[in-house]
């Protein structure tokens, strides 16, 4: 496809998520400049058509609109206001799109930071998975004011197939995106809790999978993560650790209006206990390791 004329836009963060954004962003006709620590997966997208940038400094030299797709709000702060960082960069009127998990709170703040040297700003957390954001059939959770919007144009689209406006300032995007992680924390525990008590009292493992996925009790994180139980492979797609995170945010999120969590905090507590038991980095899948006594499927 041919590229648009004056369409270069910068993606920072080609993990599982960022890659496949990225991609979608280059069949769509976008000349896209790409950063990562890891420079060798820069090198490799760019090998495949794009342009590698050695620091988000130096993206932001050539590019408006920019995405960061990195883990968290410690890490976009490093792209932003680091060294090589962006925000020093930007020409004024630029766009930083944010898809973090984040505290709502720094979202908001974040927005009035960026705004202070003449930038624009989406709260745009994310969802969907690593093969959606491939196919360019995530979910983008966004707020934001309408130049901002406007500044992007296209690009979300491209990049989504679902684009929810939910505010026009920052800050709903990042509250729709911590709902929507207590619940995908919360089932993906309860899976984990069903699927160990069924092995506890002997029922085959893919015949139980098989009944849940087709009756009342299923959910897509069952589907989807008591797949790799299944198969025995826990290499992170989201790893358990990301669920400490997130669920930690959920919490704190409802500790400052002195909102009762209980499923949530229960979840997070088993997430902790399988990120201290050495599953940090196993797919969040890996929290049925927590469960005494049962005997998971080995990797086929």
């Amino acid at each position: 496809m041919e590229e648009r004329p004056g369409s270069s836009i910068g993606v920072v963060g080609l993990g599982a998520m960022g890659l496949g954004m990225a991609g979608s962003l280059r069949r769509a006709g976008y000349q896209v400049h790409v950063c990562d620590v890891r420079t060798q997966a820069a090198e490799a997208f760019a090998a495949e058509g794009g342009v590698a940038c050695a620091s988000p400094a130096a993206l932001a030299a050539y590019c408006e609109v920019i995405v960061c797709v990195v883990v968290n709000a410690a890490q976009t702060e490093v792209v932003l206001f680091g060294d090589d960082g962006a925000a020093a960069a930007m020409k004024s009127g630029s766009l930083f799109v944010m898809c973090s998990t984040v505290d709502p709170g720094w979202s908001i703040a974040l927005e009035a930071r960026l705004a202070e040297r003449g930038l624009l700003y989406l709260d745009a957390p994310i969802s969907g998975g690593a093969a959606r954001a491939a196919s360019g059939h995530m979910t983008m959770m966004t707020a934001g004011r309408p130049e901002a919007y406007a500044k992007a144009g296209a690009a979300l689209d491209a990049m989504a197939a679902k684009v929810y406006r939910l505010g026009d300032r920052a800050g709903n995007g990042s509250k729709v995106k911590i709902i929507n992680q207590l619940l995908a924390g919360v089932h993906i525990a309860a899976a984990a809790e069903a699927m160990a008590l069924g092995l506890r009292e002997g029922v085959d493992a893919a015949a139980l999978y098989e009944v849940i996925t087709h009756s009342a009790g299923n959910s897509w994180m069952f589907e989807n993560r008591m797949a790799h139980v299944l198969a025995g492979d826990y290499t992170p797609l989201s790893a358990v650790d990301i669920f400490v995170k997130d669920l930690g945010l959920v919490l704190d999120t409802a500790r400052a209006s002195k909102f009762p969590l209980p499923l949530s905090a229960t979840a997070h507590q088993m997430f902790m206990q399988a990120s201290t038991a050495g599953f940090a980095r196993e797919d969040d899948s890996a929290v049925i390791k927590i469960f005494p006594g049962i005997t998971l499927p080995a990797k086929g």
